[in-house]
Parts: structure tokens; sequence; C-alpha cells
């Protein structure tokens, strides 16, 4: 077994992989406005290194503007058909340009234009304005290239505490608790 939390976490996600039926890197964010009040959604893990979980979004959506005022958040994979979740506490960044600029040309043509579209988390005027949108940008783009908007990018959370729950019978679960010590890593066990 690793004392690596990031190298086991790897080992969970490709098990994950093989097992989960549909978005295997699906995950739970937690952030929280200026006055604490916490907002929980579902995003998608793009990317995990040495620096943290990536995932990406319009900055100007909820979750973007929490991000941006209160860089720390949660996040928590639950994966019901290996009867594990991990739960990541720490700080986020905004990811480089090049990163953003990089995984934004991977996305599909329609999912690129979206991001253009979709005043995510704003209030439509009415129940066909994200289609009028939709026409808009499809028509201003044409056939070429659709640029990433400067208002969507990623952000990284960098971790400082790492927990991997596993399900034991009679609910005696194994909770494993990596922290932050300066650059290293130390471990700690948890009740259930």
């Amino acid at each position: 077994m690793t004392n690596n939390p990031i190298e086991l976490f790897r080992v969970w996600l490709r098990e994950a992989e093989k097992q989960e039926p549909n978005n295997p890197n699906a995950v739970a964010l937690a952030t929280a406005n200026k006055d604490g009040q916490p907002s929980v959604r579902m995003v998608l893990l793009k990317a995990i290194d040495n620096n943290g979980f990536v995932f990406f979004t319009n900055l100007k959506s909820k979750k973007g503007d929490e991000l941006i005022k209160n860089p720390r958040a949660s996040l928590c994979f639950h994966w019901k058909s290996l009867a594990r979740q991990v739960r990541v506490e720490g700080t986020v960044a905004l990811v480089n340009e090049k990163e953003a600029d990089e995984y934004f040309i991977t996305r599909s043509r329609l999912s690129r234009i979206g991001a253009w579209a979709s005043k995510q988390s704003g209030t439509m005027k009415e129940k066909f304005e994200l289609e009028k949108r939709l026409a808009f940008y499809t028509a201003k783009f044409k056939l070429g290239k659709v640029p990433r908007p400067h208002f969507w990018s990623g952000f990284c959370l960098k971790p400082r505490q790492i927990e991997f729950w596993s399900d034991k019978e009679f609910r005696l679960h194994e909770r494993k608790v990596f922290y932050a010590d300066g650059e290293d890593w130390k471990v700690k066990y948890l009740f259930p």
C-alpha cells in the first residue's frame, strides 16, 4: 500500500473506471460564499497530478464566483459499485491559460459552443433563451475554430487532507486520512 495519497487515488480511480457504469470521474464539489453559506454540486474531474485535482467551469457561474472569492473547497467521490468514497479538502487556484486552452480544444464542438452560449447559473429571461444563444454562437463560429471564452477556465484543488473510506461489515468502515505536513504526507486512521 502506498503512502502517497495521489497514487492511491489513481489506483482507486482506475478501479472505478472498470466498475462504475457512468462518469467514474464525477465528484461532488462543495464551495462556500463570502458569508460561509455552503453550496454543493457535481462536476467532472478532468486531471489529477501532484499539484491536485483539476475541473473546469464558467468563471461567472455560482461555483466560479465562490471559488474566486473564497479559494477553499472540498470534493467527495463516491463509487457505489466499489463501496468506497474519497473526500478531499484544500485550497483552489486557477489553472494557467495554456492548460485551460489545451483542455478546451478536447471538448466536442457543441460543448465549446455551449460554453459561449450558457450564462451558467444565470436566470433566463424566457424558456428558449439558451436555444437562441446556441443558434447565435453556432452561426457566429460557422465551421471555424471555437476559441475558449475568457470567462471559462479551470481550477486545481491542492489537497491538504485526503480521506479514503471503505465500506466494511457491521458498519465498521475503514477510514484512512492523509494530511499535509509541510511537503510530506502523514497518515492517521479514524473510527467509523
